[in-house]
Formats: structure tokens, C-alpha cells, sequence
């Protein structure tokens, strides 16, 4: 089985976007890309807007392989909202109506409107497909993040090549995991190859201690049960001090980013942008010193009396 990481936070961008490929199936997972709008309270640097077009180049190349798609949710960062993208294709995408919350239910719903007409449009939940090849099967609805988090719900990708018994697990936003129900569910599903977010320790001043440790010992307790290899990035690498934070994970040997997968030099931009302005002129914003804001509290943690229509966070 080929795995190609695309784009994420060690390539320079916030994305989940991979491609799996096993005998004649061909998969591009959440092919997003994007910038934060501000980081440090400054605007994405240039290197950072060249990085988000080397990214989207990427995730169009491969593209033009697939002839599945798959959406693990309607976060910006891990879709496109371009019909041409998904044209002619199989789709499996997050359902857009469950377990979902308001924002990401508004942008689920154009996108489904504008894509269904142009291709094979199927919700992702539970939904199973196989060939001589290959055996895909999708997540019930995991936390992205703890359970009941205002950020709503992900759906993981199991890919399994029938001849060789590899299986690789694309777990998307699940943010270590923080969750019990998530670290179950892929403990269960045994990967020897898993690509997922790990915990967001840029965010442990408004989370806490606590929940970092969590999705730390989450991510070892999958480790140790079935063995795997781990592609971890995204959330975790926005903290310039992740090797540090994070030591218990990458001393593993177990566990590394994309670049590292790719065999790639790290570009950890978002976690950097203060050095990155700070070569350049200090852009207008930074003129006036601004007030210092408490930080708000976290999405990740507010849980809502609902667990199936969470009312969106930060990253909603």
C-alpha cells in the first residue's frame, strides 16, 4: 500500500490531506488546505502563503489520480468547496445532518448542494466497500477532541489491503486522542499505520495539563496495543516547544510527523510566525500595541447539554 502524507502543519500548512493508494483503488482524504488568520496576533507571512500553494498544487496532482474522496469533516482545512475537485468521483463525506454542529452543518450543506450533481455522494458513517483489493470501512461519529466539544464530530478511514493484511487508519481531528470513545475505537481497529492530530498543546494554558497528558497516554496506549506506526501533526505541531512537550511520544520511535514520513525538512510556519515576521517590515497591525485579551476559553472543553448539536468553537 503507497501512503502519501500531502499537506499539514510540518509541510507548513494546517491540513490533514493524504493519499492512499492499494492495488487499483486510489483515495485522496480531506484535501484542504488553509492558514490561520492570526497567530501570535499577526497575519500569515509570506513564506506561509507559498507554502499554502505548493499544498493546494499537491492535493490537485493527486486528485487527478483518485476515484474516491473522502471528508472526515467540514473544517476548512480539510476540504474544498470546488465541485471540478470531486466530479465523476465516489464521495464519502462526514453525514451533514448528524451529529454535526451549526457552522459546520451551513458549509456541509453548500457543499453537498453544489457537489451532488457531479459525482457519487454517499455519507461516510459506518459505510464499508471492498475489492479484490482492498477493504474500506468508516467510523462511527468520533469527538474532535474531548467528548462533547463544541468542535463537533470526525469520521476515520480504515484502509486495508486484502492481500498483505496492512492496514493504515486516517484519523483526522481527534486531537491525540483526547477521547475515550476515539482511543477505543482505534485500539480496536489495530493499525500499523495511523495518521492523526495529536494533542493541541499550543492550546494547554486555556485546556490545561491535564488533558495534554490524556491525549499523550491515549496516543501510547494505541501504540502499545497494536504496534503501530504513527504519522502524528497537525494540531500538536502549531507549539514551537512540541518536541519537548510531546518527548514521551516521539521517544517512542513510534511516532513521527509528515515531513518526517516523506523524509522531508519540517517548514513549522504557524509555530514560527513571529520569526518569520520578524525578519520582515513589521506589518501595519503591529504599529499600535494592542491590548492583551484573557484568553477565551476553549471549545475543546465546553461541553454542551446536547452531545449531537454542539455549538461551534474557535476552529468551528
Amino acid at each position: 500500500m503507497k501512503v502519501v502524507p500531502l499537506a499539514a502543519e510540518s509541510l507548513g500548512v494546517r491540513s490533514m490531506a493524504a493519499y492512499a493508494e492499494c492495488g487499483e483503488t486510489r483515495i485522496l482524504i480531506d484535501p484542504g488546505a488553509a492558514l490561520a488568520p492570526s497567530r501570535y496576533r499577526l497575519p500569515p507571512a509570506q513564506e506561509e502563503w507559498d507554502a499554502l500553494k505548493r499544498a493546494n498544487d499537491r492535493i490537485s496532482a493527486y486528485a487527478l489520480r483518485a476515484e474516491t474522496i473522502f471528508l472526515s469533516h467540514y473544517h476548512e482545512d480539510h476540504f474544498r468547496y470546488d465541485p471540478q475537485l470531486y466530479a465523476g468521483r465516489r464521495v464519502w463525506a462526514k453525514d451533514p445532518a448528524r451529529m454535526i454542529n451549526p457552522a459546520q452543518g451551513r458549509r456541509a450543506g453548500e457543499l453537498w448542494k453544489a457537489i451532488r450533481p457531479h459525482c457519487r455522494l454517499d455519507a461516510a458513517e459506518g459505510r464499508r466497500w471492498q475489492s479484490p483489493d482492498v477493504l474500506l470501512t468508516v467510523s462511527p461519529p468520533l469527538p474532535h477532541g474531548v467528548e462533547g466539544t463544541g468542535l463537533g464530530y470526525v469520521v476515520a478511514l480504515s484502509v486495508t489491503d486484502r492481500a498483505e493484511g496492512f492496514r493504515f487508519v486516517h484519523a483526522s481531528d481527534v486531537q491525540g486522542p483526547l477521547s475515550g470513545v476515539a482511543t477505543a475505537y482505534l485500539i480496536r481497529e489495530r493499525p500499523d499505520l495511523l495518521l492523526l492530530s495529536g494533542p493541541p498543546c499550543y492550546l494547554e494554558r486555556q485546556i490545561g495539563t491535564r488533558l495534554i497528558d490524556r491525549g499523550i497516554d491515549n496516543l501510547l496506549r494505541i501504540i502499545e496495543a497494536s504496534d503501530c506506526r504513527v504519522i502524528m501533526d497537525h494540531h500538536a505541531l502549531r507549539d514551537p516547544g512540541h518536541r519537548e512537550r510531546l518527548r514521551r511520544l516521539w521517544d517512542t520511535k513510534r511516532v513521527v510527523t509528515a515531513a518526517g514520513y516523506l523524509g522531508a525538512a519540517e517548514e513549522l510556519l504557524e509555530a514560527h510566525r513571529h520569526v518569520l515576521w520578524g525578519r520582515r517590515r513589521k506589518p501595519e497591525a503591529r504599529l499600535e500595541r494592542p491590548r492583551l485579551k484573557a484568553p477565551r476559553p476553549s471549545a475543546i472543553v465546553n461541553r454542551q447539554s446536547s452531545p449531537y448539536r454542539a455549538k461551534g468553537g474557535s476552529e468551528r
